[in-house]
């Protein structure tokens, strides 16, 4: 048995099935319904490749959906660090790796294949929970060395996915963030955030909290297409207005813009996010990193057959002629006319809903550090 308890054959025999992409073969739609990626290629770092064929067997077990399947990861630091200067945080906290959200477009997506999983669907199904994460935390905040600074809770992976339903790390995170007094950020696409409006408020009201909630379409059947398990539109907003009603500052992120797909949109969302009480707003440009090219390739011919064509040479010409650029500063806005259009168009729009104009800046001077023993873990 492997570590998702499931047997050498089927999983041989799954796998077979499921890495033929690059023959073309996408996964039974029976097998993947609800899920964003159409196959699952093998990731960069595995040494040996799959086809598959037809040995004349047909098992049932493998007419059955893929299921989501979370195996615990047992981390031994939980704030990740970064010197990015393209974005505005230094520190991070992911609770969970993959996520059943199954936005097609994550540039997370590659990230799996150090787990030596495939970043399509295994991204989506296989996932890690990090159930140590509030004493971790507890632990980290507590060295004598730390310095605080905003915390970003959500960069890589959704801290409000499905599965923090039941787990509730996110949570354990904020109710140690909320005790030390120390100051975090929020992004989501999940209106499970409104669960935990009652720690938000009170942190809010001491300056140490704030929410976002990427909004990447108004439109309910594109969203479903692009990102099948995340939550409505209209939950968001409502999210938002929540949130905004409990006194909790907010934002939205369009992102990830994609030209000739959702990039009409951008008025009409940070409108509506006006109207939910919104005050900050954001937009990342689509990003293509690595196994990811593949990926969004092959489900924008099977979804958007007529345009797949003008979506990829938009991003190519806000790249160099390239899927994707990796440069800081390029990454997340591009470059060219059109990559120019678009942040004029965006600029444009914050100012007619006065969005931006007060941005908040939270605390940091009322961090009081973790007691001693603080965060320990269980020895067994």
């Amino acid at each position: 048995m492997d570590d998702f308890g499931l047997d050498s054959r089927r999983e041989a025999v799954s796998v077979a099935e499921d890495s033929a992409s690059a023959a073309g073969k996408h996964v039974r739609e029976d097998r993947r319904r609800g899920r964003g990626s159409l196959t699952n290629a093998s990731g960069r770092f595995e040494r040996d490749r799959r086809t598959s064929f037809d040995d004349g067997w047909e098992l049932e077990e493998e007419l059955a959906p893929l299921k989501t399947e979370v195996r615990e990861d047992s981390a031994r630091r939980i704030i990740t660090r970064n010197d990015s200067p393209d974005i505005s945080f230094d520190r991070s906290i992911n609770p969970y790796r993959g996520c059943e959200h199954g936005c097609i477009y994550c540039y997370a997506r590659p990230t799996h294949c150090y787990l030596g999983h495939s970043a399509g669907l295994d991204f989506e199904t296989k996932l890690y929970a990090k159930p140590d994460s509030a004493a971790l935390l507890e632990r980290e905040l507590a060295a004598r060395s730390y310095r605080p600074a905003t915390i970003a809770l959500g960069t890589n992976t959704d801290p409000y996915q499905p599965i923090e339903r039941d787990r509730k790390l996110t949570r354990g995170i904020l109710e140690v963030l909320e005790r030390t007094g120390h100051p975090v950020g929020i992004v989501t696409k999940s209106a499970l955030v409104v669960r935990d409006i009652d720690i938000l408020q009170r942190m809010a009201a001491r300056g140490l909290a704030k929410v976002a909630l990427s909004v990447t379409t108004l439109d309910r059947r594109l969203a479903r297409r692009m990102e099948p398990r995340a939550s409505t539109p209209s939950r968001r907003l409502d999210a938002l207005r929540q949130l905004s009603e409990a006194g909790i500052p907010t934002a939205v992120m369009v992102a990830p813009v994609v030209p000739a797909l959702n990039d009409h949109e951008i008025e009409a969302i940070l409108s509506a996010a006006k109207a939910a009480g919104v005050r900050e707003a954001g937009y990342v440009l689509l990003r293509l990193p690595l196994e990811l090219k593949d990926l969004f390739r092959e489900w924008l011919a099977a979804e958007f057959p007529d345009r797949a064509q003008r979506v990829l040479h938009l991003m190519q010409a806000m790249h160099g002629g390239r899927d994707y650029v990796a440069e800081f500063g390029v990454r997340q806005r591009g470059q060219g006319p059109y990559a120019m259009q678009i942040a004029q168009r965006f600029r444009l729009e914050l100012k007619r809903n006065g969005l931006n104009e007060n941005r908040q800046i939270l605390r940091t001077d009322l961090f009081e550090p973790p007691g001693p023993g603080a965060g320990q873990l269980n020895l067994f």
